[in-house]
């Protein structure tokens, strides 16, 4: 995954029931080219406007229905201390 000069890392998590919008959010993840890193969770970089504009669509998909969904920024210095244990 590459960074590009004006680009933030962010983790995007949603909780949401109806496995329709569940769907719809996951593959608009995958359009703005975020990685699945779990079930219900996405990792990239992406500019403050694409963040802004996935945010959007995000609200757009929920409109009035039961759901959560975060979009994380984290800075360079944190990403370079994460612990992460993978088994697969």
């Amino acid at each position: 995954m590459v960074k590009f000069p004006g680009e933030t890392a962010i983790y995007v998590f949603y909780d949401i029931e109806d496995d329709r919008l569940r769907g719809q959010v996951a593959e608009t993840c995958k359009d703005y080219g975020l990685t699945r890193i779990q079930l219900s969770g996405f990792f990239g970089y992406l500019t403050k406007s694409k963040r802004e504009e996935l945010f959007l669509k995000f609200t757009h998909i929920l409109k009035d229905q039961k759901g959560k969904i975060l979009i994380q920024p984290v800075c360079d210095r944190d990403l370079k201390v994460k612990l992460e244990f993978v088994h697969e």
